[in-house]
């Protein structure tokens, strides 16, 4: 069993930075697929980005560039580097794994969530 417990979401101007953090307790999650997705006010949840074995990731079009999926050397911290903010970028944020090598960017490939962290980005 993995737990996962998001931190870092806040409240930036347009073009700032924010760094989310997505601990995981119960275990490394070093050989699991981590990704972190999104859900905006009255909007369906979307990928954002992912990572898989081999230090391997994938990020969505809207954020590519912007955002940098990495985790700590402890596998055990999953982070998300926002630059560049955009208002749209508003979103309640998840981290999800995978106990699987490669989860990709569906919702469903993933077997745990965390509960979520604010992220809202004023104009």
């Amino acid at each position: 069993q993995v737990q996962l417990v998001e931190s870092g979401g806040g409240l930036v101007q347009a073009g700032g930075s924010l760094r989310l953090s997505c601990a995981a307790s119960g275990r490394t999650v070093r050989n699991y697929a981590m990704a972190w997705f999104r859900q905006a006010p009255g909007k369906e949840r979307e990928f954002v980005a992912h990572s898989w074995s081999g230090g391997n990731t994938y990020y969505a079009d809207s954020v590519k560039g912007r955002f940098t999926i990495f985790r700590d050397n402890a596998w055990k911290t999953v982070y998300l580097q926002m630059t560049s903010l955009k208002p749209e970028d508003t979103a309640v944020y998840y981290c999800a794994a995978a106990n699987r090598l490669y989860g990709g960017i569906r919702e469903g490939a993933y077997d745990y969530w965390g509960q979520g962290t604010q992220v809202s980005v004023s104009s």
